[in-house]
């Protein structure tokens, strides 16, 4: 039973059903649900779970692709009920929030201002911002100014020891000890950074030399900033809770426009998106003949930007690759400028470029980018879209190079792919269209797995660029770094997490297979129907802001809040 004081635990068979899918390809049944209602709660759960051992696994909008918001311990909800803070200062270009405020709501307040949260990752309109920070979110718009992290300013966070305090740039701590500080960070400072300053050079060298990584804990950043917030930014809920955010704003730029370019082979790839990151875009999509393909063999019966796919010129058609490009500038007169010195810069690799020189235009050149979502979403029973490699990034001269490996491996395992992502930070993204109907589909998807990681490896790049590792992606990383970094990494681990009870089998591996839990097949958990069909309609509609609790109870009978036993796990 819950001791005095923790919030009850939810184990009624609907509530933990609804619980055990986030996005991504897992299915997780956890043994309890947790939905703590204030900073006082949560760091009582932390505290009954240090006593008897229970794996806590947070989580926000559950949209986190790898397998970092589900758990087979107690799932630890904390957006349903814990309270809600969004506190603008517009004359310091800065802002509060708490871990459940989504990057939308911050935006909307801060707009009237003119001013943003930059980091745009395609779920911003569900994504929670604690959820943002600890799988330091990216998106569309990093290449011209960055991850989370570059906007996260301190952190207030529970530690697995039960403490409260906020961590802030420059190596700021406060506690409610009476020393003022937390002894996870002491911890941390006294037993495991001395031996990352001593691998220092070690720890240079093995990170890939790469725009984006998410790839373990940053060490390497650590080592730059000396802020012991940048381990905790990006941690995926394994060294401590987020509950509360202090971020830094930029201001809106007044001008944007764009162009829509066409390649005819993946051997221009690398030099026009190094023409064009010369010009400082605010945004370098890459869209592979795969995406096209998909589009445009889906033309005749969605509509839209679809059917418009149709009737291309032969020349777009044609493209391998197809690059939309967007300038943010201070004025109309640069932004027009701009695009013109793009159009000159990438003129002989191009078979098509189209400029959008106003806000009308440039949607319309981006509705290609948009047109795939409703498609992978209607695909037939036999066939699911599956991501599993859905997340490598390679330095950007290693590009095409990487995007033909991916298309090489998917042909020997006769898996359909399709390829898109941010090309200006060279971070591929990749959905994976196994005929589940095939005896063998798992055992293929599992060599694309291992191909296409050993090649974004082999490549100088990271498994991991923007999305995190989860559950998906941890037993790459020995491979990515080493066991020397690996052992750097599990000391940051014990430090701030001795008892090993939040988030087990995240970053670090716990001997489990990447492709086990999986949300379909013969092997897949038995949840309830309806409740199945409730998860199946978030996926294919991004419905991630909705209740969990809400289909618990209107998928059939409403659960009721229970105090039943968690055994330790």
């Amino acid at each position: 039973m819950s001791a005095p004081g923790v919030p009850a635990l939810h184990t009624e068979p609907r509530i933990r059903a609804a619980y055990s899918e986030g996005a991504g390809i897992y299915r997780v049944v956890p043994q309890a649900v947790a939905l703590p209602a204030s900073v006082e709660d949560l760091t009582a759960l932390v505290r009954w779970a240090r006593q008897t051992g229970a794996p806590l696994t947070a989580r926000g909008a559950g949209s986190g692709i790898p397998g970092n918001a589900v758990g087979s311990g107690v799932l630890v909800d904390l957006r349903e009920r814990m309270p809600r803070r969004l506190d603008l200062d517009a004359a310091g270009a800065t802002a509060i929030t708490s871990a459940n405020i989504t990057q939308r709501e911050l935006n909307e307040a801060a707009l009237p201002h003119g001013l943003r949260l930059p980091p745009d990752p395609s779920s911003s309109r569900w994504a929670t911002l604690g959820g943002m920070v600890a799988t330091n979110a990216a998106g569309a718009r990093t290449v011209r100014y960055g991850p989370a992290r570059a906007w996260v300013a301190g952190l207030e966070i529970v530690t697995a020891d039960g403490e409260v305090g906020w961590v802030e740039r420059e190596g700021r701590t406060t506690g409610r000890r009476d020393d003022g500080t937390l002894a996870a960070v002491r911890r941390f400072r006294r037993e495991a950074a001395p031996a990352i300053r001593a691998a220092a050079d070690l720890v240079r060298a093995r990170f890939p030399k790469v725009r984006k990584n998410t790839a373990g804990y940053a060490l390497d950043r650590w080592l730059e900033s000396g802020d012991d917030l940048d381990l905790l930014i990006g941690s995926e809920g394994t060294l401590a809770f987020i509950t509360t955010i202090r971020w830094r704003l930029a201001p809106i730029a007044r001008a944007r426009t764009g162009l829509r370019i066409s390649l005819r082979s993946l051997d221009d790839l690398e030099e026009a998106v190094r023409a064009l990151v010369a010009l400082d875009p605010s945004a370098v999509e890459l869209l592979d003949r795969t995406f096209l393909d998909l589009v445009g063999s889906a033309a005749g019966g969605l509509g839209g930007s679809a059917d418009r796919t149709a009737t291309e010129p032969p020349s777009r058609r044609a493209a391998e690759a197809i690059l939309l490009v967007e300038f943010e500038r201070e004025s109309d007169t640069a932004a027009r400028g701009v695009v013109g010195d793009a159009v000159r810069a990438v003129g002989g690799l191009a078979t098509d470029v189209e400029t959008a020189l106003n806000a009308e235009e440039e949607h319309r050149l981006w509705a290609l980018r948009h047109a795939a979502s409703p498609i992978l979403a209607s695909l037939p029973p036999g066939r699911r879209s599956l991501q599993v490699i859905e997340d490598g990034c390679v330095p950007l001269p290693r590009l095409g190079e990487y995007v033909r490996a991916i298309r090489d491996a998917a042909a020997r395992q006769e898996i359909a792919v399709v390829i898109f992502g941010h090309a200006g930070d060279g971070n591929v993204h990749v959905n994976a269209l196994p005929e589940v109907g095939r005896p063998d589909w798992l055992t293929r998807v599992g060599e694309l797995y291992r191909e296409v990681s050993d090649a974004a490896i082999r490549l100088g790049g990271t498994v991991s660029g923007e999305h995190g590792d989860g559950r998906l992606r941890a037993p790459l990383l020995e491979a990515q770094y080493g066991p020397e970094v690996m052992a750097l990494m599990r000391g940051v681990k014990t430090a701030f997490d001795q008892d090993g009870i939040l988030n087990p089998g995240v970053k670090l591996e716990a001997g489990l297979a990447p492709l086990a839990a999986l949300k379909l097949g013969p092997d897949a958990a038995p949840i309830p129907d309806d409740i199945g069909r409730a998860l199946r309609e978030i996926e294919r509609t991004g419905g991630y802001a909705r209740s969990r609790m809400e289909i618990a109870g209107t998928a059939g009978e409403t659960g009721k809040r229970g105090n039943g036993a968690v055994e330790p796990v």
